[in-house]
């Protein structure tokens, strides 16, 4: 059930734009959706990076996984426990263009058990869990995100006149192989590979299935479609080019104009396009954004040599002790509790 609600809402989102088509909507399909999907991916990435931005963080909380800087003869880990910003500059670095954590990712397994020394030696006939390094996650993330680079930065071929020299290297190199006609991209392939491991980890690892819901589902499955469709339009469907960039160069300069004729798939793969920018800032692929602002990144560990002060404090009411002795000395002084000073004193 998890999985079937995402398949339903992407088979709506393709059924859309046909229906629209059909009733004589490639206006509204060509020039509409694409300005109202931008303005909810504007207002919502600046409303929740503004949330975010303004959540307090009062103390510094760094993920700390090394040595942290103390005496001069002990060795700091300066990435993975940073007391500069030098080093918190170079964390992040690694972090978001090589995903370094990930990279240390582990995963449980059970050992098989130990021959037994003698017959009562239970503890080495009894299979104990290990932790062994899983680098399949850190190889197909990567891989899916650095392939997604490259086919936003070649689309960029259609918004820019003329196009830029490393647009077209980047073109260039992504097509090295030539393979086929209309020549089959690397990233392409890279982007299927990695969307296939992605889900189809979610799906066969019970532990990660039971964990996974909807919201977890749709990016990927959505993502997929829209790679698929636009492969469709690449090697199936015959498409105007020079009208598909008229378009985008349109949108750029705020002056569109509807397509004379346009392969119907195209207002699909737009659709799905378009559909995927009004999600983001909602859902979880805004992690992009969010990795920036995150505080057990992007903070220095530096509590020892420095004191922080909670900027947020509220002024708190007190009740000190001599307040409290004058409004309660008649009930102590009954109680035998020794008072400090005695009334009017």
């Amino acid at each position: 059930m998890t999985l079937f609600a995402p398949l339903i809402a992407i088979a709506l989102l393709i059924a859309l734009p046909l229906a629209g088509l059909a009733a004589s909507g490639e206006g509204l399909l060509a020039v509409g959706v694409p300005y109202a999907a931008l303005a909810v991916l504007v207002v919502g990435f600046v409303r929740r990076i503004a949330r975010w931005a303004n959540a307090p963080v009062p103390f510094r909380i760094p993920t700390t996984a090394g040595q942290g800087r103390s005496l001069d003869g002990i060795k700091p880990d300066r990435l993975d426990n940073p007391a500069t910003t030098w080093g918190v500059l170079g964390r992040m670095a690694l972090e978001i263009l090589c995903f370094r954590s990930l990279f240390r990712n582990t995963k449980q397994r059970l050992a098989p058990p130990a021959r037994a020394e003698s017959a009562g030696d239970k503890a080495a006939a009894t299979a104990r869990p290990v932790y062994v390094s899983a680098k399949g996650l850190w190889f197909f993330a990567l891989l899916f995100h650095g392939s997604l680079l490259v086919i936003v930065l070649r689309h960029l071929r259609f918004f820019l006149t003329p196009v830029p020299t490393w647009v077209d290297g980047l073109i260039a190199l992504d097509g090295l192989f030539a393979v086929g006609l209309p020549t089959a991209y690397l990233s392409d392939a890279a982007l299927l590979a990695a969307l296939l491991f992605l889900l189809l980890r979610r799906v066969l690892i019970q532990q990660v299935r039971y964990i996974t819901l909807a919201a977890d589902y749709f990016p990927l499955l959505l993502i997929g479609a829209i790679a698929v469709s636009g492969l469709l339009l690449r090697h199936a469907f015959k498409v105007d080019l020079n009208q598909v960039k008229a378009l985008a160069v349109g949108w750029a300069t705020f002056s569109p104009a509807v397509p004379a004729e346009t392969e119907a798939f195209f207002f699909v793969h737009l659709f799905l396009v378009c559909a995927l920018a009004a999600y983001l800032p909602f859902g979880k692929l805004m992690h992009g954004a969010g990795v920036f602002l995150s505080p057990t990144r992007n903070l220095a560990n530096d509590n020892r040599r420095r004191r922080h002060v909670n900027p947020w404090n509220a002024p708190v009411k007190v009740h000190p002790y001599e307040e409290y002795e004058d409004e309660f000395r008649g009930k102590m002084k009954a109680a035998g509790i020794p008072v400090e000073r005695e009334e009017g004193s």
